[in-house]
């Protein structure tokens, strides 16, 4: 929970609360219909600031989306990428980022691998 979120919901606590006190006190023998006023607004303000803080929007741990930019050298012929264990054609629906490094599912054999690049030398 956010601590605006927080916030808001203690603000809604203490402005419903003297709100009801103030609606309370307009019926007493001494009351005023002034505080009548002051009572609803203020109950309607705390109820403003609860329904604020449900729509305030929290970010989890696991709601990041990570963009993976590659910047290839000029001149690069992209060949097809095979499975090693079959040799079927994989596609990039097939590659997945697990943990910060590149997977690769096979739909033929079934093989489950991590994508090492081979040094060009």
């Amino acid at each position: 929970m956010s601590a605006l979120r927080i916030i808001s919901y203690i603000a809604a606590a203490i402005l419903i609360f003297f709100g009801v006190l103030f609606i309370w006190a307009t019926f007493a023998p001494d009351g005023s219909t002034g505080w009548l006023i002051i009572g609803v607004v203020s109950v309607a303000l705390g109820f403003g600031l609860i329904y604020l803080g449900t729509r305030i929007k929290t970010t989890k741990a696991g709601d990041q989306n990570v963009t993976l930019q590659v910047d290839l050298p000029a001149n690069v012929n992209l060949d097809e990428l095979k499975c090693k264990s079959c040799g079927g054609v994989l596609k990039m629906d097939n590659i997945q980022m697990v943990a910060g490094a590149p997977v690769v599912n096979c739909p033929y054999c079934k093989t489950t691998y991590q994508l090492t690049e081979e040094p060009k030398w």
